[in-house]
């Protein structure tokens, strides 16, 4: 096996084929990624290209996520200034013109309701075409391996669908960055430095989900990660995030990576789980068996091989602040009976819930609604899936959150909807696949009342809000205060949301801050209005795009 060896600030860093930067240098020890405009470094924290706080340089060129970047022999890899300029030296690549597809079903996102879309799709005789933001397909949960065979069955699952869809005649193009969504339905995108234009019959969105993160002091610092990344960099790259590791929050997610990384070698010291006990509530648990037996005893397997290791979990105990201490970071921890905690540990990971990725699906003017138990906005659909626009579906996550099973579901619903609007395949039968759809959704509303995903109201001023801007929870609430109004003045007034992410981490926060400050019910107003570019873009591919539809009229 060759080796891949690059430099970070000039030291030699080595990289299996195949491996990110992020997760070469999460290997190599180095934690901070990029220093921000108040001198703080921070590093990799979604795993995902979410977050933009693992931006790095490469070659001389700024802005490249280092979890997105593959790792390339003789990279001259630095860590990235607040306010990085170009190198006279870097190598740009030369324009390349834009491509312009007119799909019967175009499918956005590769992961289990995607694929399962495209598949239905082209079963039933459509056109199809699937781009997914990262290289390889599989999505958040089965996260394929960059090489080797699959870790476990979940990821070999994961492996087939994917062997399936390109099987199926569906073109998947990976690497694009969707950055417009208009009326039409229109899409503009970058994929390797080039211009995509989409102008499909119809469209599957199937964007997924992002973690939601504990806001509390400390959690912008470099080793402080949300579990699925930590689970990214086994999962994919074979790279522990650190050798101990402590992981908090609520929900399945957490004890699932937990086992996987004390299976591959880490120190797993402590599973904060903020709920009480499920074995507290055992008609609660019950239900949720009946839902789905077989998922329950996975859940209870994790549970077990959790203890065989020695590994404690802790429920009811909820983090406090996270600070950097002699080289590692120590967590504090609030613990049942008003008792307080503190674990040294190299990593932590933190997942408490998902953020639905529902920009695109906002842009075209699909409706929305408030799901308080969630906390989320979940897109409005039939039973065909289709949204409140007509040919714009939506499937899995991004219309909150149901699970990889309930998206596969639903993806086979809507490709094959969305194909019979474009003149293929005959009547399609939605029984058996909706009260097979209607279990695992029993099934995600009983998991998900045995856990604590409900946002804790902040209290510390000192707490950062929005991790771009370095906006803290008390400079927001002045900024209120001088300019009380709606969550757009606010971000008007104090620039929270303004940031590379684009508000995905500190809009739902700032949503809820002027939603209680007004005494008003959250509703899908009371969110950061999404425009284009949803996601960071270079001009050159903004101007290629726009070459391209001046000629295509």
């Amino acid at each position: 096996m060759t080796e891949t060896r690059f430099t970070f600030d000039g030291q030699p860093v080595a990289a299996r084929p195949g491996q990110s930067l992020a997760a070469a240098l999460t290997e190599a020890g180095h934690r901070a990624f990029r220093r921000t405009a108040k001198d703080a470094h921070r590093g990799m924290f979604c795993g995902m290209g979410v977050c933009q706080d693992c931006l790095v340089t490469v070659d001389g060129v700024p802005n490249r996520r280092a979890c997105m970047t593959k790792a390339e022999t003789g990279q001259r890899v630095e860590t990235q200034a607040a306010f990085p300029r170009l190198d006279a030296n870097a190598v740009l690549p030369d324009p390349t013109p834009a491509r312009i597809v007119s799909p019967d079903v175009l499918v956005i996102g590769g992961g289990a309701g995607g694929l399962s879309a495209a598949i239905a799709a082209r079963s039933a005789g459509a056109d199809v075409l699937v781009i997914d933001e990262r290289r390889v397909g599989g999505g958040q949960y089965y996260k394929q391996a960059a090489g080797g065979a699959p870790l476990d069955a979940q990821q070999a699952e994961g492996a087939a669908l994917l062997e399936a869809a390109q099987a199926s005649g569906a073109e998947i193009l990976g690497g694009v960055e969707i950055w417009g969504a208009f009326d039409g339905p229109l899409f503009l995108a970058e994929v390797d430095g080039a211009a995509l234009i989409a102008r499909p019959k119809t469209v599957i969105v199937a964007t997924g989900a992002y973690e939601r993160p504990a806001m509390v002091p400390g959690w912008t610092l470099p080793g402080v990660m949300t579990t699925g990344a930590a689970q990214t960099l086994w999962r994919s790259y074979r790279t522990l995030p650190g050798r101990r590791v402590v992981v908090c929050g609520s929900g399945p997610l957490n004890l699932q990576v937990a086992l996987e990384l004390a299976e591959g070698g880490a120190e797993v010291a402590l599973v904060a789980e903020a709920a009480p006990s499920p074995f507290g509530r055992p008609l609660r648990a019950a239900r949720m068996a009946a839902a789905d037996p077989g998922l329950t005893l996975k859940g209870l397997s994790m549970i077990r091989g959790l203890r065989r290791r020695g590994i404690s979990v802790r429920n009811a105990t909820r983090l406090v602040s996270v600070e950097e201490a002699d080289g590692a970071l120590r967590a504090r921890f609030a613990a049942p009976g008003g008792q307080e905690m503190a674990v040294e540990t190299d990593v932590l990971c933190m997942n408490t819930g998902f953020e639905p990725q529902n920009e695109i699906l906002r842009l075209l003017g699909a409706g929305m609604r408030y799901d308080a138990a969630f906390a989320q906005l979940r897109c409005i659909r039939s039973h065909g899936m289709e949204t409140t626009v007509p040919g714009v579906f939506a499937v899995g996550d991004c219309a909150g959150l149901g699970g990889a099973p309930a998206a596969r579901i639903e993806g086979r619903i809507a490709g094959r909807v969305a194909a019979a609007r474009t003149g293929h395949g005959d009547g399609y039968d939605l029984f058996g696949d909706q009260r097979e759809l209607a279990r695992h959704r029993r099934f995600q509303r009983h998991l998900w009342h045995l856990h604590d995903i409900e946002p804790r109201p902040l209290d510390d001023p000192a707490t950062l809000i929005c991790r771009c801007e370095e906006i803290t929870l008390g400079e927001a609430l002045a900024g209120y205060e001088e300019n009380p109004g709606h969550v757009g003045t606010l971000k008007r007034g104090t620039r929270i949301g303004m940031g590379r992410c684009q508000g995905r981490y500190c809009g739902p926060a700032a949503a809820r801050l002027i939603a209680a400050a007004n005494g008003e019910a959250m509703n899908d107003r009371s969110f950061f209005a999404p425009r284009v570019p949803i996601k960071p873009v270079s001009i050159a591919a903004i101007l290629a795009a726009q070459d391209a539809l001046d000629a295509d009229g």
